[in-house]
């Protein structure tokens, strides 16, 4: 993956940025840098580093791990909700590869894409309803190959644009966009959970976790491109799963 200035800035000014985006989502400014091409392929191909995606997930599991998972993990024991994670069977195609990729294109994917999300997100609902199934993965392998077909077919043709006053609107309601799909990003994994009888007001506090996530992916998919966010909702889902397969190994579950 080539690398430019654009994945070489600090990361703390990349916080800063990620920080000003949090109070006041805005499309803009794309990071300095950033390689010349079709925006096609640069969406899903990023020139932001592995090393730069890991940094963010380190540092969202240090905030997961120390704040709000403590907080997410006292309002389970308080409302009786109980994970759904089998500890026996570690949904690993799940997390690193269905999760990362039906998720960005339905909760993410459709932010720098507003008139493809209107065809994008109800196909990927869809599939995200249906789970990880044949038809479902054939779903999501469509709504791909229809957003890469432009670039395939003609790559020098720029794709039509919205219309000025349709683009004007979209910036206007921009943050609460951003913020509403972060939200139900989090509602979703609800669903994580056996409820049992959680009041609805603690419902919020055991997805604090996925909600933090959301905000990141979406500065990330805003400013890099869906691959980079794509990329690190896998590496985020993969590191807590790898650490529980790690002290399974060492520390095997006793025989019920």
């Amino acid at each position: 993956m080539a690398v430019n200035s654009a994945s070489r800035l600090p990361f703390r000014q990349e916080w800063r940025d990620f920080l000003r985006f949090v109070v006041k989502p805005a499309l803009s400014p794309r990071p300095a840098g950033r390689r010349p091409g079709h925006g096609e392929w640069s969406d899903w191909f990023p020139n932001v580093s592995i090393g730069r995606l890991l940094q963010w997930a380190g540092v969202l599991w240090a905030i997961n791990l120390l704040f709000l998972g403590p907080i997410a993990l006292a309002a389970a024991g308080a409302g009786g909700a109980e994970h759904r994670l089998n500890l026996g069977n570690i949904p690993w195609m799940h997390a690193l590869i269905w999760a990362p990729i039906i998720e960005e294109l339905t909760f993410r994917y459709g932010l720098r894409q507003p008139a493809r999300a209107i065809w994008v997100v109800p196909v990927c609902v869809v599939a995200l309803l249906a789970g990880p199934q044949g038809y479902a993965f054939a779903l999501a392998a469509g709504v791909v190959l229809l957003c890469w077909w432009p670039f395939l077919k003609r790559p020098s043709r720029r794709l039509a644009a919205l219309p000025l006053r349709w683009r004007r609107a979209y910036r206007a309601v921009f943050p609460l966009v951003v913020h509403g799909s972060c939200l139900l990003f989090a509602a979703v994994h609800l669903n994580n959970f056996s409820l049992n009888q959680t009041p609805w007001w603690l419902m919020p506090l055991l997805v604090l976790p996925q909600w933090l996530t959301g905000l990141a992916l979406a500065w990330l998919r805003v400013r890099r491109g869906i691959g980079a966010s794509v990329l690190l909702h896998a590496m985020f889902n993969g590191g807590p799963l790898l650490l529980v397969w790690l002290v399974l190994q060492w520390m095997p579950m006793p025989p019920s």
